[in-house]
């Protein structure tokens, strides 16, 4: 498998509504990080889906390193 690219060495913020489904980049390369933009197509990577569960702020991954799917796990601050 390849590396993903690392966007940014520290995670995004995003307020998210319940029941919605967001598409994180999982490639690195999305303009629109930390939601994918199709920049991963012809690549082995594809967007992760994410339903919130609830209303709040969320941090997504922006390092592309985390164990905990689309969110941070705190991988970054290993880089």
């Amino acid at each position: 498998m390849s590396t993903p690219h690392i966007a940014d060495t520290k995670p995004v913020g995003v307020a998210v509504e319940a029941g919605k489904d967001y598409y994180w980049c999982s490639c690195g390369k999305s303009a629109s990080q930390p939601f994918c933009d199709g920049s991963h197509a012809g690549s082995e990577f594809s967007p992760t889906k994410f339903t919130a569960p609830e209303t709040k702020t969320v941090y997504f991954c922006a390092c592309k390193q985390s164990k905990a799917g689309p969110l941070c796990d705190g991988s970054h601050k290993a880089l």
